[in-house]
């Protein structure tokens, strides 16, 4: 691929979508999150990992908010920018993750008529508006699984088809692409009908989504899921604090959360004092077992297995699986498999620390998606043998 792809962030959070895209190759040129501290975040990890300022800048706080964004003077100078940027025939895309408590089964869900979910509607509105050449949509399973929120999210792909694109989707999950996190999500990409017949694709007149068969989503894998649970994985051990247990036979050690620490150096972390402090039920934090995850809180990490997810709920971090006490801001962050040299501000409130970790996508299934997405926009000079057709597909009612 000749040209550039600049990359317009929407949701960024501190920017883990954001940090594989631009390890990939892609420029990003424009990063917007409605909360201030977050992109504090998304500034200061920047500085210290000495990645360029974003072109177009940081937005945030009510100019981020991407309801405005679809109508009126901040939907044009979007546009500005977004029309600067193909002015030297580079190609533009989208990603973003709407904030996802309305359609999570342990969430809000309120679906589409909550106010995180309407986001998601006005996400894709932007998008039909601005016509990037391709975008991705980020979200949680149960947007996917639900009967009631997949409803919604087949409007949507509605309305893109309807708007030029052609579609393709994954439930993923992180560990697949060497995440040490059992962690689901629902992947939408969507490319202009023009690009991809530019790129020498034959495409059906009525088309809506990429088959499987063309597009490289394994190719990016490291582990197939359907292994992956089979492995002999440790169950539970007794705590003890600063106990040493070996690393068992027959699993993958880089799946495991011992080994990610080890990897990023956690103690040593300029992060690694960044914990929540006991103040009560201090038998808690002794009497969990090292791999008990099973309670709705309280719930501690086994060093040789993966995490259920980084982190969960309203500051209910995990239990670190030797030490009594809550696992570590650089301890969450080798758990979104992020590099070493990823840190976030002193400053930043544990709280707002733990969230931004917890809401964003992780490291290396970031990157392994953003690299599936230059692998296709690189076969231009392909040809494949049977075109894209028209998928059978139900009537939908639109939002």
């Amino acid at each position: 691929m000749k040209n550039r792809t600049k990359i317009f962030s929407f949701f960024a959070g501190s920017g883990f979508l954001d940090l594989g895209f631009e390890l990939s190759g892609c420029d990003i040129v424009y990063v917007n999150d409605i909360n201030p501290s977050f992109l504090e975040g998304y500034r200061y990890s920047r500085q210290y990992l000495k990645l360029p300022l974003p072109e177009y800048g940081y937005h945030q706080g009510e100019e981020a908010d991407v309801n405005k964004l679809i109508e009126g003077e901040k939907a044009l100078l979007l546009s500005y920018s977004i029309q600067d940027a193909r002015q030297s025939g580079d190609i533009i895309g989208f990603i973003g993750g709407p904030p996802c408590p309305d359609f999570s089964v342990g969430g809000k869900n309120r679906g589409k008529e909550g106010d995180n979910g309407k986001l998601s509607a006005s996400y894709i509105e932007l998008i039909c508006q601005q016509q990037p050449d391709f975008f991705l949509f980020e979200n949680v399973k149960g947007l996917w699984s639900t009967q009631k929120h997949r409803v919604f999210f087949e409007q949507l792909k509605f309305k893109l088809n309807q708007s030029g694109y052609i579609l393709v989707e994954r439930l993923i999950n992180a560990i697949e692409y060497g995440v040490p996190q059992d962690r689901d999500r629902i992947i939408l990409l969507g490319f202009r009908r023009n690009l991809i017949e530019d790129m020498g694709i034959e495409i059906d007149k009525y088309a809506t989504i990429i088959p499987a068969s063309i597009f490289p989503w394994q190719d990016r894998i490291l582990y197939k899921k359907s292994d992956i649970f089979t492995y002999p994985w440790p169950d539970v051990n007794l705590f003890q604090e600063n106990s040493l247990i070996p690393c068992p036979d027959g699993i993958p050690q880089n799946l495991t959360v011992e080994y990610w620490f080890r990897k990023n150096n956690v103690l040593n972390h300029p992060n690694s004092q960044h914990h929540f402090q006991p103040r009560q039920g201090w038998k808690r934090f002794i009497s969990v077992d090292e791999g008990d995850d099973s309670r709705k809180s309280y719930k501690r990490l086994h060093r040789w297995r993966y995490s259920p997810t980084a982190c969960y709920g309203n500051n209910e971090v995990h239990l670190h699986p030797y030490k009594p006490r809550r696992i570590s801001v650089s301890e969450a962050l080798a758990i979104q498999s992020l590099p070493i040299n990823f840190v976030l501000p002193a400053q930043m409130s544990l709280t707002n620390m733990f969230k931004t970790i917890g809401n964003g996508v992780p490291y290396l299934a970031a990157k392994g998606i953003a690299q599936t997405i230059m692998d296709f926009l690189s076969r231009n000079e392909w040809h494949y043998e049977e075109p894209i057709q028209k998928q059978l597909e139900l009537p939908l009612v639109l939002f």
